[in-house]
């Protein structure tokens, strides 16, 4: 089989092409949010709302609304009720986000186990991508769209409050509305991604591409583009894994990103383990020729 027929045989199938689509469409958008909340130490809280979703999911089938609908409600209050919890106590960021994203997931757990229904949990869990509908196809563009738009215009204003929120008050920015912002975002951005990987999944596409490229480079715009090739990439070679080695269309994505992780891990030009070894070996090989010539 040639290269051509290789890479055309999958998308000879309308189930594989929107598989594509739809993929690559969440990698685009998660890998582009992956960067502020890998600056912004808010990798948790992409967790958070990942998993806080399902009681909206499972709610949302049983009253016969879209997943969407009960995602984005559900993921919302969860960083609302987190807010409050947050702002009402003397506990630290992590531990009321621990309490409510796992409360909120075991409810979730509850509410499908008490439902006489032909629900498959693992499709909620782990993505059905193979399965998109007309309506979550164009969904999940539109969606898309919205939140990469928005992302993208207030960019600066974003990045200067990842960067140096007191700077950013300073000139006059309103802090807590961006705060806001981005995590309505988040929400949006957990269901955009839900049908293509699934709420278990999502949070590792949240947080892979922008760590893998924080490895790569410190320039933030380099950092950006970075992160979307790198997720644009990985989904499509998630895709053909998937096809040819008859694997979860989810896991194979987030393998391929981790894959591409670890090789930045040894290989990245600085911060990379190889080159930490030779700096480190160069070091010493220079204060031996100090001791020695001394």
């Amino acid at each position: 089989m040639d290269l051509l027929n290789w890479l055309a045989e999958p998308m000879l199938y309308g189930f594989m092409t929107r598989a594509l689509i739809v993929t690559v469409a969440a990698a685009l958008v998660c890998s582009i949010l992956s960067c502020w909340l890998i600056l912004m130490g808010w990798s948790l809280m992409g967790d958070a709302v990942s998993h806080a979703v399902l009681p909206g999911v499972a709610l949302a089938y049983i009253l016969g609304l879209p997943f969407s609908i009960g995602a984005f409600v559900f993921g919302a209050g969860a960083v609302a009720l987190i807010g409050v919890v947050r702002s009402t106590t003397k506990l630290k960021s992590d531990t009321v986000i621990g309490v409510v994203f796992t409360a909120l997931f075991a409810a979730g757990l509850a509410i499908i186990s008490k439902t006489p229904s032909q629900t498959d949990l693992g499709h909620i869990l782990f993505g059905n991508v193979l399965g998109v509908t007309d309506g979550e196809f164009r969904q999940v563009l539109v969606l898309g769209a919205i939140t990469l738009a928005a992302l993208l215009f207030k960019r600066h204003d974003l990045t200067l409050y990842a960067f140096d929120r007191t700077h950013a008050h300073a000139l006059g920015i309103n802090t807590k509305w961006l705060s806001t912002l981005l995590l309505g975002l988040l929400a949006l951005t957990v269901v955009v991604a839900l049908q293509a990987v699934g709420i278990i999944l999502v949070v590792a596409m949240l947080i892979t591409p922008g760590a893998t490229a924080f490895l790569l480079t410190r320039r933030f715009p380099v950092m950006l583009g970075a992160a979307a090739g790198i997720s644009v990439l990985t989904a499509v070679i998630g895709i053909y894994a998937s096809y040819y080695w008859d694997m979860s269309t989810g896991a194979s994505v987030v393998l391929a990103q981790s894959g591409v992780f670890v090789l930045a891990y040894l290989l990245a030009p600085r911060s990379g383990m190889l080159s930490q070894w030779r700096i480190r070996r160069a070091a010493g090989r220079r204060t031996t020729e100090v001791r020695t010539a001394a």
